[in-house]
């Protein structure tokens, strides 16, 4: 039986950590600054370019926040989870540019690898070298079995696909099959034969791209035979640090459109009087305040051990799933006229919670999972 912890693990320490991300966004993120920086650009011909103020993502280097999950063996703070799921959750709430999530996800795979190339790659990330993994196949599989990339005598070839953050990192951590199983593998993103070339997504907040390798050389970080291990036991840390982000996200919709619904006046009365608009703001506030618990509850049960944990993870991800959706279908039509604007920052938000809920598979394809995993598979 794994050890219960009150509030979910979060301390003291914790809860410096999430006010002063709090205040860093409040301080230099506000929804104007990076609608300016992101959504410049209307036009629906625009250039595929990667907006992100790299100034900022050195200052949260210098704040520590790149260490947060990298064990004090390798040069970090080694706290919990639960410390990765707040930040993300600010993140989320200040639908902040940066490749902050994608290198906490790489450190939780570097985390389960065990070796020494994976320590030396984490001292790295500590010191602020951003990382991302490079880990799905064309379907969108992320097991590392159906990788599209190989690797033989040390260097890999094929395509990794949806790399998150791919032109903000510096590296990559790719799985790569061999005649003996799939192993991961580190690689410079600068290094010769990587190409990366961006995919076109609605969410203006975010980088994607495919990766495609030529030969490049490559260090094993898990040997063949390990990779899927490594990624499976990572894998419900990185789902509950996305449903933070989409918790953060829901937070920002319904605080905007609240506040909205206060001022607008509609028929003589503001626009939140009416019982079509309250009710179901209500209904947004009681689906984050569930994928809020169920994402924490999830962090805390990795924290400890708990057997329970892709359970609770896979739980998180399908509520923080529905949620985005509706969160943002109801901030948009709520601000009515204006909702679908390019000038209302609300679409921004919108974008990115579209994008988040299916990353690492939607809400329906976890519940399939959860059926699985709690009352087996169909014969």
């Amino acid at each position: 039986m794994a050890e219960t912890l009150k509030n979910f693990g979060f301390g003291e320490d914790e809860t410096m950590l999430r006010d002063s991300a709090a205040k860093f966004f409040a301080d230099h993120c506000s929804a104007d600054k990076i609608h300016a920086l992101v959504a410049a650009d209307h036009h629906i011909d625009r250039e595929n370019q990667c907006h992100w103020d790299q100034s900022l993502w050195q200052q949260i280097v210098e704040l520590g926040w790149t260490a947060v999950c990298v064990p004090e063996a390798a040069g970090g703070i080694g706290m919990p989870v639960v410390a990765a799921v707040a930040l993300a959750e600010q993140v989320g709430k200040a639908a902040f540019p940066s490749p902050l999530l994608a290198t906490f996800n790489a450190t939780l795979v570097l985390n389960a690898c065990s070796s020494d190339a994976a320590t030396k790659a984490l001292i790295d990330i500590a010191a602020g070298k951003a990382t991302t993994l490079a880990v799905t196949n064309q379907q969108g599989s992320w097991n590392s079995s159906d990788t599209d990339v190989q690797v033989s005598d040390g260097k890999l070839t094929g395509t990794a696909y949806f790399v998150q953050e791919a032109r903000k990192c510096d590296q990559l951590v790719v799985s790569a099959k061999t005649t003996e199983g799939v192993g991961l593998y580190l690689v410079d993103t600068a290094a010769t034969g990587v190409e990366v070339v961006p995919d076109a997504i609605i969410d203006l907040t975010r980088d994607q791209a495919h990766v495609a390798f030529s030969g490049v050389t490559a260090i094993e970080l898990a040997r063949p035979g390990t990779g899927n291990k490594a990624i499976d036991t990572a894998l419900p840390a990185i789902l509950s640090i996305l449903s933070a982000d989409m918790v953060g996200a829901g937070e920002w919709l319904l605080q905007t459109t609240v506040e909205y619904a206060k001022t607008r006046i509609q028929f003589d009365r503001p626009l939140g009087f009416f019982q079509a608009v309250k009710h179901p703001l209500v209904n947004v506030m009681l689906d984050i305040d569930r994928a809020k618990s169920l994402a924490y509850s999830a962090a805390c049960a990795v924290d400890t051990g708990d057997e329970e944990a892709e359970k609770l993870a896979r739980m998180a991800k399908s509520q923080a799933g529905d949620m985005a959706v509706f969160s943002a279908s109801r901030a948009v039509q709520f601000h009515g006229g204006i909702g679908f604007t390019w000038e209302c920052f609300v679409h921004l938000f919108f974008k990115r919670q579209m994008h988040s809920q299916v990353l690492f598979g939607d809400a329906r394809y976890h519940r399939s999972r959860l059926a699985d995993l709690m009352i087996g598979k169909a014969a």
